[in-house]
């Protein structure tokens, strides 16, 4: 058996405290659960059996919090995830959430993929969306499959428009069309593509 060795409230949310098992964190609870459960310090006690605690009685409102987190913008399974661990919900109760989440289909990484190429295809470059991609923890075959239809033709648009804004005012001379190609590289878009933007102010010189 493990101790508490500490009970303290949560700064941003009253209703809520954090428990310390043996000088560690351990997880959230609400106030209610621990009155409920009469936790206090030093009271010996399991992470299993305070994990089974906050499923029963916290499992609803962390849900709610999950919904209210994505009703302005889609989010990934690993952003919904990292959003309730920060909470200090623990894995099985973060766990029933995702699934209501799936079954309910707020979450889907394969959707969000597509949604966000279909978005931002225009505006960055393949390799920074993959990478953002990945970041979000969408999986490799979700984001293969988001940029299965991707518009080529978007992709030198989206190039095109970046490099007329950068290029604006400037002297389109070897050192500026060097920065601009470099400036569209940094924006993920594939080398193919920055060249062929480039083509409208000049051949750049790589030698």
């Amino acid at each position: 058996m493990n101790e508490i060795t500490s009970i303290t409230p949560q700064v941003k949310d009253k209703r809520r405290c954090n428990i310390y098992i043996d000088g560690r964190f351990c997880c959230g609870l609400t106030l209610e659960t621990a009155v409920k459960n009469r936790l206090k310090v030093g009271m010996a006690i399991s992470p299993e059996t305070l994990s089974a605690m906050q499923l029963e009685s916290e499992k609803d409102t962390a849900l709610d919090k999950a919904l209210l987190h994505v009703s302005t913008t889609r989010k990934t399974e690993k952003q919904v995830r990292d959003f309730l661990t920060q909470k200090g919900y623990l894995a099985d109760v973060i766990e029933y959430v995702l699934e209501k989440m799936r079954g309910y289909n707020f979450v889907n990484d394969g959707e969000y993929a597509e949604a966000y190429v279909e978005s931002l295809g225009a505006k960055k470059g393949v390799r920074l969306m993959k990478m953002e991609l990945k970041n979000k923890g969408v999986d490799d075959m979700q984001i293969d499959a988001a940029f299965s239809g991707m518009d080529e033709r978007a992709q030198l648009d989206g190039a095109s428009a970046l490099l007329g804004k950068y290029m604006r005012g400037k002297t389109a001379d070897r050192e500026t069309l060097a920065k601009a190609f470099r400036y569209l590289m940094g924006k993920g878009f594939e080398y193919d593509v920055a060249k062929s933007a480039l083509t409208a102010f000049g051949e750049l010189d790589e030698d």
